[in-house]
C-alpha cells in the first residue's frame, strides 16, 4: 500500500519538482496540492493523506499556522516541514505546533524520501542543518522553548487575522476569507493593536514580518 502525499507550497515549479520527484518511487503517491496553508487544509480534509508536506513561508495562511490548524482538527496528522528557512524561531515555533519532521530544501531529493517512509512510519526526521540548529540552541542554555514572545500573546485567530492585514488584505475581503462580519474583524485588529503595542498599521506590517508570519516576497 503507497504512502498517501499531499504537498502545500505556493511555488507551483517546486510542486512539480516534488512531484517528478515522487513519481520515481511506486510506495509514494501525490495525491493532493494546495498553493497556501488554506487552501492545503481543505485539500488535506478532502484526501485524508498519510504524510503533509508543508512550506513554511506561504501568503494567506502561512505554514505555521496552517499546522497549528491541521493539528488541533486532528493531532495524528503527520506534517513534514519542506522549506528553504532555518531559521530557529521558524523551527521552534513548527515544534511546538507538533509537526513531525523538518527538512530543508536544498537537500530534497533522496532525503525528502528517506523523511515521507520515517514520518509516515510514525518516527521523526530533521535534517542534520536543522538539528545543528536545535543542537546549538540547546548548547547555549535555551531548549528548544525560546520562552513568550509577543506573538504568543495573540490567539489563532488574531494570528491569521495578522498575516491577511499584513499582506493587503481589505477589511471587506479578510471578512469573507474568515467567514465573519467587518465588526468582527475590526474588533480583532484592535485587539492585536493592544495587545501590541502597536498603532499603525505599516507598524503593524513591520511586525508580522519581521516576526516571520508574512514575507516581502508576496
Amino acid at each position: 500500500m503507497s504512502i498517501r502525499v499531499v504537498a502545500i507550497d505556493d511555488h507551483s515549479v517546486f510542486r512539480e519538482g516534488l512531484r517528478l520527484v515522487l513519481d520515481q518511487y511506486e510506495d509514494i503517491e501525490l495525491v493532493g496540492e494546495a498553493g497556501n496553508g488554506r487552501e492545503g487544509i481543505e485539500v488535506v480534509a478532502r484526501e485524508k493523506p498519510d504524510v503533509v508536506i508543508m512550506d513554511v513561508n506561504m501568503p494567506g495562511l502561512n505554514g505555521i499556522e496552517a499546522s497549528r490548524k491541521l493539528l488541533s482538527a486532528d493531532s495524528d496528522v503527520k506534517i513534514l516541514i519542506l522549506s528553504a528557512y532555518s531559521n530557529r524561531r521558524f523551527v521552534t515555533e513548527l515544534f511546538r505546533a507538533g509537526v513531525r519532521g523538518y527538512i530543508l530544501k536544498e537537500s530534497a531529493g533522496e532525503e525528502v524520501i528517506r523523511a515521507i517512509i520515517a514520518v509516515a512510519g510514525g518516527d521523526s526526521y530533521i535534517c542534520p542543518k536543522i538539528a545543528n540548529v536545535i543542537i546549538k540552541d540547546y548548547a547555549e542554555g535555551g531548549g528548544i522553548d525560546l520562552g513568550k514572545t509577543a506573538i504568543d500573546s495573540l490567539t489563532i485567530k488574531e494570528r491569521e487575522l495578522l498575516q491577511l492585514l499584513a499582506e493587503g488584505i481589505s477589511t471587506k475581503e479578510v471578512a469573507v476569507l474568515l467567514s465573519v462580519s467587518i465588526k468582527t474583524v475590526d474588533a480583532r485588529r484592535r485587539s492585536i493593536m493592544t495587545k501590541l503595542g502597536i498603532s499603525s498599521m505599516a507598524k503593524l506590517t513591520k511586525f508580522a514580518i519581521r516576526e516571520g508570519i508574512t514575507s516581502l516576497e508576496f
